[in-house]
């Protein structure tokens, strides 16, 4: 059997008005030596307690490379989810899911009623951020809009990406960090959107963009990181922010376009 969401009820765990409070025992062995026993195994109780927020934050989130090949397909994926945008393929209309997503699409075991076993949605765990609410921002070496990178990277049916242009073509990444180094040698003809200046003068305008699209929507940035870049997890280099009062449809360019020009 299979249901959408759960109550806990257990001493160990309390609700409060924006917070989940549980204790958990963790149960594990520790080692000790002495010269008459030798090596003594002996169990061991660590004792943890959990505070979880349940007020679900908005999120932001800009991509290093938001113009790539992972940058545009995560982007448009969202967008077609979140818009609820079916395709016709050569097989069939597709209608855009969350298939794959760890905590979208994935169930989990939660116990078990009249000798059946009952799953629940990971996702109803605890609270989390919808993806279909995420607004995307980020920098890129070519200036390409995201419509038309999207096009570049030939990874959507020509159906679904002309129903995503409209969202997507005033999206346009800001200038990014060129180095030879760190860049394949066929991105170089791409590299139109490019920072200039010394590289230490590069990080300082890196860090004031981190620092300026939060203050867009006036709540103190969030930081995290995620490493990856593979196109079968769609995971890039990040940098995460909250923010409260965003209609996520409404795109930032016209803001940045406006950091550009001052």
């Amino acid at each position: 059997m299979f249901i959408e969401s759960f109550r806990v009820e257990s001493p160990n765990l309390r609700y409060e008005e924006n917070e989940i409070n549980s204790l958990y025992s963790y149960e594990t062995t520790e080692l000790v030596h002495d010269a008459k026993n030798g090596w003594v195994v002996k169990p061991k109780t660590v004792n943890y307690q959990f505070k979880t927020d349940t007020r679900v934050p908005k999120l932001g989130v800009m991509l290093v490379g938001w113009g790539g090949n992972n940058g545009s397909t995560l982007t448009g994926g969202v967008i077609a989810n979140r818009e609820g945008i079916s395709w016709a393929t050569k097989e069939k209309i597709q209608r855009a899911n969350y298939f794959g997503s760890l905590t979208q699409a994935s169930s989990i075991r939660v116990g078990s009623f009249n000798g059946e076993e009952i799953y629940a949605p990971f996702k109803s765990l605890l609270p989390m951020v919808n993806p279909d609410e995420v607004v995307f921002g980020g920098w890129d070496i070519s200036k390409l809009n995201l419509a038309d990178a999207m096009a570049r990277a030939k990874v959507f049916d020509i159906d679904l990406q002309k129903q995503l242009r409209p969202y997507m073509e005033s999206m346009v990444p800001l200038p990014g960090i060129f180095d030879p180094d760190f860049i394949a040698a066929n991105q170089g003809t791409r590299a139109d959107n490019v920072l200039k200046g010394s590289k230490k003068e590069n990080i300082a305008q890196i860090q004031k963009d981190i620092r300026f699209v939060p203050l867009l929507v006036k709540l103190p940035i969030l930081t995290a990181q995620i490493f990856g870049g593979s196109s079968l997890t769609i995971c890039t280099h990040a940098l995460f922010w909250g923010y409260s009062d965003m209609d996520h449809k409404s795109p930032l360019q016209p803001d940045l376009d406006q950091r550009r020009r001052t």
